[in-house]
Order: C-alpha cells, then sequence, then structure tokens
C-alpha cells in the first residue's frame, strides 16, 4: 500500500480477537486484543498516519484499543454498531462473521468516512469509570432493598450487611468524585453553573460532567440528538406519526429523568413549560421527556455562555 494514499482501517473487536481489514487493499489480518497484540498492531498501522480507523462500541472491549490508537496520534473512530449493521443490510451484506464484520467497517470508513470521534484525557476516563460504577453499585443497593420483603427472617440480617457494604462503597466513589471534580477546574466551573438550576443536585451535574462531555460545545439539536432526547418525525404521504425519541446515550436521560421530576415542581421555568403541556392535552411521560429536552437545551446553553441560573420575572415567567 502507498502510504500517500487514503487508507482505511476496520476493526472488528471481541474481547478475544481484533479482525482488521485494510482497504482499499483488502489485506486482513488477525491480532489478539491485549496490550501485546495491541501494540504489534500499532506497530502495521504507523505505517500509515493519515489512515481512518473505524470501529464499533462493544460495551468497553473495544476502549484499550481506542486509547493506545489516540495516543500513537491515529484518527480513530467508534461508532454504534447499528449504524455499521444497517449500513450492511443497504450494501446488501446479511451474512455476519468476524471478518466479514471487519470488511464491512472498512467499507464503512471508505464510504462514509466519519469524522474521527475518540478522545481521550485521563481525568474525563476517571471521571466516567467512576459514574459507571456508581450506576452499578445503585443497581446492586435496589436490587438488595427490593428482596428484604420477601426475604425470610433468616436471611434478612444477611440482605442488610450487604447493603451496608455496598452503600460504604457507593459513598467512598462520591467522595472520590467529588474530589475530582474540585481538584479540575473546569468541573468544578461546570458543576457550580449546573446546580445553580432548580432541580440539578450534585449527584445530577457529577452525572451529567461524566456522561456527557460535549455539553457546552454543541448546538441545541447536536445535544439533543446525543442525549437521545431529538424528536423525530414519522411521517409518510397523508400519514403523520407521532414524534419519538431515538438512540443516544441512556445513562444521560436516566441522569436527567430525576432532576426533571423534581424541576417539574420547584422550577418557575420547567413547572410551567410542564403544565402547559399537560393543558394542552399531552400526556404525562411525553410532557416529562420533552421537559428533559428543554433542560438539557438551558443547561446545554448556560455551560456554553459560563452564565449562572437565574429566575425569571414575573411577566416572563
Amino acid at each position: 500500500m502507498n502510504k500517500e494514499e487514503k487508507i482505511y482501517i476496520g476493526i472488528d473487536v471481541s474481547k478475544p480477537i481484533l479482525d482488521v481489514t485494510f482497504l482499499p487493499n483488502k489485506k486482513y489480518m488477525q491480532f489478539k486484543n491485549n496490550l501485546a497484540g495491541i501494540e504489534h498492531l500499532i506497530k502495521k498501522i504507523n505505517k500509515f498516519p493519515n489512515a481512518l480507523i473505524v470501529m464499533e462500541s462493544t460495551g468497553g472491549y473495544e476502549k484499550l484499543l481506542a486509547i493506545r490508537l489516540f495516543q500513537a496520534g491515529h484518527n480513530v473512530c467508534v461508532m454504534n454498531p447499528r449504524r455499521i449493521r444497517d449500513f450492511a443490510k443497504s450494501m446488501g451484506i446479511l451474512a455476519k462473521t468476524d471478518k466479514l464484520d471487519s470488511d464491512v467497517i472498512a467499507l464503512f470508513a471508505s464510504k462514509i468516512e466519519p469524522a474521527p470521534n475518540f478522545d481521550f484525557d485521563e481525568e474525563k476516563n476517571l471521571l466516567s469509570e467512576n459514574n459507571a460504577r456508581r450506576r452499578q453499585l445503585m443497581g446492586l443497593i435496589t436490587m438488595e432493598k427490593n428482596r428484604l420483603d420477601k426475604a425470610s427472617p433468616k436471611h434478612i440480617k444477611g440482605i442488610e450487611r450487604v447493603i451496608k457494604c455496598l452503600t460504604k462503597e457507593l459513598n467512598k466513589v462520591d467522595e472520590e468524585q467529588q474530589k475530582l471534580l474540585e481538584s479540575n477546574t473546569e468541573f468544578a466551573e461546570k458543576a457550580t453553573i449546573l446546580t445553580s438550576v432548580k432541580g440539578i443536585g450534585s449527584v445530577t451535574a457529577r452525572a451529567l460532567l461524566a456522561e456527557l462531555f460535549e455539553l457546552g460545545e454543541l448546538g441545541a439539536k447536536q445535544i439533543s440528538s446525543l442525549a437521545g432526547l431529538a424528536p423525530f418525525n414519522r411521517d409518510s404521504g397523508k400519514f403523520k406519526g407521532l414524534r419519538t425519541i431515538w438512540g443516544g446515550r441512556a445513562s444521560v436521560r436516566c441522569a436527567l429523568y430525576m432532576a426533571t421530576l423534581v424541576a417539574t415542581r420547584h422550577n418557575t421555568v420547567i413547572r410551567a413549560f410542564y403544565q402547559r403541556l399537560l393543558a394542552a392535552g399531552k400526556k404525562k411521560k411525553v410532557a416529562l421527556t420533552a421537559c428533559m429536552h428543554k433542560l438539557l437545551i438551558i443547561l446545554n446553553a448556560m455551560i456554553k455562555n459560563k452564565t449562572f441560573w437565574r429566575e425569571p420575572t414575573p411577566l416572563h415567567a
């Protein structure tokens, strides 16, 4: 392959193996998905500094690979698997094997040429990992609490001990997360802005900063789409379908959900918007989702402009 020509690299990631396809010469290679295998792959890719490398998000198995490629100075794009699968179907490729998947990903890279979207920052990564661990612990605590009312007297104390242990671990994660925010000027400033909004507490602020680093850097439509709160049309001919949200980051919506519930009661702007939607005949769930969307846009604008929440005057309210 000529170093000067545009090279597209598709990588199908699994827990043990990396299946790699180079285009345009259709060269196929396999590497182990461990540090040694990744370093071997990087040596091959280093020959093509302008290559576009595309892989699917696979629940974390791609993370080390993406980080090392980024640190080596390569253009890395981590895609939603659904987009790759839909692309394959559009090309009439219905079969699925590891080699074929890497071929399809490389073809997707060459035809679509997605912009590199992977960026690695140690502190942001730690913030995200801590928040993921917090969600796991909260899930475990909830499951144990749900077992309490069905447990026999023999097991109640054991369940309570587990809950106490998990709660202690949760508090440690929260403390570490708070220290990380306070030690970083950018994080601390953004958290202060977010918590100035009625309905946004410290836990929600930390979750948003951990799961939506793009907050304040994108436009309203882009940030809504990224969070999965942008309503999409479903119209065809005379048929007018319901607008629905699609895709996006579920963790962001989870963080906003409880905050929005509080805001519909105590935040002047969100409460008025929520009540107006209900009065117009919207279902509560639809109205609440619309409020989540509106709150996210407000937060995005506040971070972008570095402004704090201001209560509207009675006239504007």
